[in-house]
């Protein structure tokens, strides 16, 4: 199952980014409910290998589950 970047948590550190073996993960136009930059997981191409959740310094951005309704995805 997918991982999920929390939208509102996200603070676009982009760690994950650079991390992920198949590129996944897309920054999101605009800002956040926090005003920071913030990334999304593409659902369909995420292999579910779990570095992005071991790279994001910040608590709670990154879930080890699909939750779409918690992920704005332009």
């Amino acid at each position: 199952m997918p991982h999920t970047i929390v939208t509102e948590v996200c603070e676009g550190v982009a760690d994950c980014v650079d991390a992920c073996p198949v590129a996944c993960i897309h920054e999101g136009p605009g800002k956040n409910a926090k005003g920071t930059d913030w990334y999304w997981i593409d659902f369909a191409t995420c292999i579910d290998c779990g570095i992005c959740l071991q790279v994001c310094p910040v608590e709670g951005a990154i879930l080890p589950e699909e939750r779409p309704e918690l992920q704005k995805t332009p």
